[in-house]
């Protein structure tokens, strides 16, 4: 009984960092699939009158179990066809173990495709 009361709080931060680490690698899934969309819906709009906004759109429908307040879309190109565009989404995430932040910061991903 006393090696498990000695055990029991380790046990239970790793298995709250297990489930802290696998939320917090959904949501870099998340964000990179949606960046990819993004790029794409980019790439083909290129004669669509406001580009930007059909990307940056994509992104955040793509992300919609991100909390989209905090989910920061760029998306930069020169229109030409053959030319490049770049989209790039930011999203805050903190690794909490039983109300102790561990380790914070920016999940980021970058997509660049060429435009048709």
């Amino acid at each position: 009984m006393v090696e498990f009361v000695i055990v029991l709080p380790i046990l239970c931060m790793l298995l709250f960092g297990i489930v802290q680490f696998g939320i917090t690698f959904n949501h870099y899934l998340t964000l990179t699939d949606s960046v990819r969309a993004g790029a794409r819906r980019a790439a083909v709009s290129r004669e669509a009158s406001d580009p930007v906004a059909a990307a940056v759109s994509e992104v955040r429908s793509s992300a919609s179990d991100l909390k989209q307040s905090d989910l920061k879309v760029t998306v930069t190109s020169s229109w030409a066809a053959g030319g490049d565009v770049t989209v790039t989404a930011k999203y805050p995430y903190s690794i909490n173990i039983m109300g102790i932040v561990v380790h914070s910061g920016q999940l980021s991903s970058t997509t660049t495709e060429r435009v048709e």
